[in-house]
């Protein structure tokens, strides 16, 4: 018997909306982080873009007062979960896919969230200049 080879529990993180009714815990390691800058997501969110993280679907759960978050499908096969009290926006999921995006300031500890990747950069305001935090499963070159 090997003493001291348990693997570590995986971090816990919160994540709310506005008014604190609609609470999530999500458990595991944040997976590409990215902006968006999209017309569905600069419409919804009123900015330039917004912040996604991923975790896998099955390791989010709904803990607040509100309970599980009110759907709306922006497109056919994409659901984005809103407070149904302040209308924050709180997640995404597409039909089919075992992960779910969050809103990246939703969480309370947005440790490891730092976008890798920008969707629709083309569609981005020409005012916004945005510097991406290195993708770490991209081979990376090496340093002289």
């Amino acid at each position: 018997m090997v003493v001291g080879t348990a693997e570590p529990k995986p971090k816990v993180r919160t994540g709310r909306c506005l008014c604190g009714d609609t609470v999530y815990e999500v458990d595991g390691a944040p997976d590409d982080p990215h902006l968006c800058s999209c017309r569905h997501e600069t419409r919804v969110s009123g900015g330039p873009a917004v912040l996604w993280v991923g975790f896998r679907k099955d390791r989010l759960r709904w803990v607040g007062p509100g309970g599980e978050p009110t759907w709306y499908s922006s497109w056919p096969t994409l659901h984005r979960g809103f407070c149904p009290r302040c209308g924050s926006q709180l997640v995404s999921v597409a039909d089919g896919s075992d992960m779910i995006m969050v809103t990246g300031f939703s969480l309370d500890d947005r440790s490891g969230t730092d976008p890798v990747g920008h969707s629709y950069r083309e569609e981005a305001v020409p005012w916004m200049t945005i510097a991406l935090a290195p993708d770490p499963f991209r081979p990376q070159p090496a340093s002289m």
